[in-house]
């Protein structure tokens, strides 16, 4: 196969924000400079080896936008023909990619203008034969799933906007024939996680969030789904994250939090009519949840990957001798990898507080001998980031009630003593603050501004009990840990009463918003991207799945429209007397635009200083280069303004 030449893109320095007009205060070149450098930087990720091992799939942003590669996974040579090639299409923004059983395929995710609602595409390997599978409808929405063994047919599921289900569907990437599993009708949301070895069952998760549950079902005919767990915990505690079948075909290895506190690996045996029975607990931490796994060709070893304190600790584990290997990641966090066929080599996506994300090669040991082999693939685009991005310190505290809470501290190399400080609140909720390469902290980092990002209640990562301490009415109980993470930074000297703002995206931005209207004299600034202003406005105008998904977590806005009025920040807006900036990506329909704009115009009235920036082409997240700069810059110099003295 022939690769087009790799050609560099410069990218397009965005325009400057408005409110830099002559009535503020500017940064000094050098900031701007800094910050463009740190939002634009490419990364890479979502990785897929092809059957061959020798080249490999993933999503890079080094022209700006997202788009799909392929790289030769092998050290680099001379000829020109091992440079990446780019086979999506030229407008398309890519989500995630995987390639076929018989290398003859990729199928990738699309975000059409930005919007949630992604679309499905295959092409060949060289960039021909691009073709739309499914989705393009007006409220469609694509989830990924897996190829079909030693076929043509791609699994996936199928959302409509106006419908809290999804089905799942089959579909012939040669002729585009689309056949839905009967089976998977009327089971509510869900998504695909494994397809049995025969093709005949696949292994599906559904439910809310927080709330869900594994089954089986078959991939022909109306048989009901089967629950892999339930037996096992009759009292409904039968939540699961995903579930694999074993090359034998003889079990499903799941990864479950269900019975415990922290998620492990388990493995349920299945019987001669492919019926759930004995569970065995293969691997479990008291201190740790199991965030990847991916089992070898030889059915009895595996890759683990255990979130340890918002660290990735990998190790290859074989269950029937007992040994284990250590991986030793270049990087502290793992988000993704793939597993290459044979199981003796894997491609892993890493990052860390200075590292975007890239991707790294790994030789993996078949026995209890040397740990692997790792060394960076030189596909990737290069790193180019300024001297003042800053590795930050884990820290330990507690809320007014006593619970244990958790944060990064990312100091400016250049303080000394309390300074102005922000407070960064994670989406979610239940995600987790890790120690990763953030643009917009380390955009703060150089503008001189200290940046603490707690991991409040209701984050991931620190056991069950935790993750589900702000749900419903209990999440008036998290708001505590906004004034103890104030009181935290101004004992330890780090930041400068008068001088904390606080910041959040999505569900961050949210409790931003309850910060400011709560606390009207905690903070001298807010900003807020993409986040709830009003809890019952989102559950009308969200996509429906996502409404539905969302009820185990704020509450239910049919039988408590009350709990979610009181919850929502709107509704105290007019208290805030920080001045707040709003940013919101124009085509989000997962928290819809509408959330600022009823925030920025309640704050108006309120006579508070404020600004709304709408970025156009943007969905929920900001991934056009020009837009992250923008978004940067904007968060960057409204707390520059409000938060460092003359």
């Amino acid at each position: 196969m022939e690769f087009a030449e790799e050609t560099a893109v410069a990218r397009s320095r965005p325009p400057r924000p408005r409110y830099f007009d002559p009535g503020i205060r500017r940064p000094p070149a050098s900031f701007v400079e800094s910050v463009v450098a740190i939002a634009t930087v490419p990364g890479a990720w979502c990785p897929s080896l092809a059957p061959s091992g020798e080249l490999v799939a993933y999503i890079t942003d080094r022209s700006g936008t997202p788009r799909v590669e392929v790289g030769f996974t092998g050290p680099a040579v001379t000829d020109r023909g091992q440079a990446p090639a780019v086979v999506s299409g030229p407008d398309q923004e890519a989500i995630s990619v995987a390639w076929s059983p018989d290398g003859n395929w990729l199928t990738y995710l699309v975000s059409p203008g930005g919007s949630i609602r992604a679309e499905l595409h295959a092409v060949r390997p060289d960039g021909s034969d691009r073709r739309l599978l499914a989705g393009g409808g007006e409220f469609e929405t694509v989830f990924a799933g897996l190829w079909a063994p030693a076929t043509d047919r791609y699994v996936f599921s199928l959302a409509d906007g106006r419908s809290p289900n999804a089905a799942v569907w089959m579909v012939d990437v040669v002729t585009g024939a689309l056949e839905p599993v009967q089976s998977s009708v009327g089971i509510g949301f869900c998504t695909v996680t494994s397809i049995s070895p025969d093709g005949s069952r696949l292994v599906v998760r559904c439910g809310p969030r927080n709330r869900r549950r594994l089954l089986m079902l078959h991939a022909v005919g109306t048989d009901p789904p089967i629950p892999l767990l339930q037996q096992h915990f009759p009292d409904g505690d039968d939540t699961g994250e995903d579930g694999r079948f074993a090359p034998d075909n003889r079990s499903v290895y799941l990864r479950t939090g269900a019975g415990r506190d922290r998620t492990a690996l388990c493995r349920v045996a299945l019987d001669e009519g492919g019926r759930p029975g004995a569970m065995t607990v293969m691997a479990e931490r008291a201190d740790a949840d199991l965030e990847f796994y991916a089992i070898r060709a030889d059915g009895h070893s595996a890759v683990l990957v255990w979130n340890v304190q918002g660290e990735s600790t990998a190790v290859i584990a074989d269950f029937h001798d007992g040994w284990s290997v250590p991986i030793s990641l270049p990087e502290p966090v793992m988000p993704g990898w793939s597993l290459g066929r044979d199981g003796t080599s894997m491609i892993a996506e890493v990052t860390g507080p200075i590292a975007p994300r890239t991707l790294v090669h790994l030789a993996l040991p078949t026995g209890a001998g040397s740990p692997p082999a790792i060394r960076r693939l030189d596909c990737m685009p290069g790193d180019m980031l300024p001297d003042t991005v800053v590795v930050p310190t884990l820290q330990r505290y507690h809320s007014k009630d006593g619970l244990e809470l958790y944060g990064l501290l990312y100091r400016p190399r250049s303080a000394h003593g309390p300074g102005p400080a922000v407070i960064s609140f994670h989406g979610g909720p239940e995600s987790q603050e890790r120690p990763t390469f953030s643009l917009l902290t380390q955009s703060l980092v150089a503008a001189g501004i200290t940046v603490f990002a707690p991991n409040v209640r209701g984050s991931s990562g620190y056991g069950n009990a935790f993750l589900a301490a702000d749900d419903r009415a209990a999440r008036a109980d998290s708001f505590q840990d906004v004034p103890a993470t104030v009181d935290f930074l101004l004992e330890n000297g780090w930041a400068r009463a008068g001088s904390i703002g606080v910041q959040g995206w999505s569900y961050g931005g949210y409790l931003a918003l309850t910060a400011l209207a709560r606390w009207p004299d905690m903070f001298a600034a807010g900003t807020t991207h993409a986040g709830m202003s009003d809890l019952l406005s989102f559950f009308a105008e969200t996509e429906s799945w996502m409404a539905a998904a969302s009820v185990t977590e704020y509450g239910d806005p049919l039988t408590q429209a009350d709990l979610l009025r009181a919850l929502s920040p709107l509704t105290h807006l007019s208290a805030v007397r920080s001045p707040t900036l709003l940013v919101h990506g124009a085509r989000d329909t997962n928290v819809p635009v509408g959330e600022s704009i009823r925030a920025h115009a309640a704050l108006k009235a309120a006579g508070v200083p404020t600004e709304l920036v709408l970025l156009p082409g943007e969905g929920h997240t900001i991934v056009g280069a020009p837009h992250r700069a923008e978004l940067a810059l904007a968060i960057c110099s409204w707390f520059v303004r409000w938060l460092v003295p003359e």
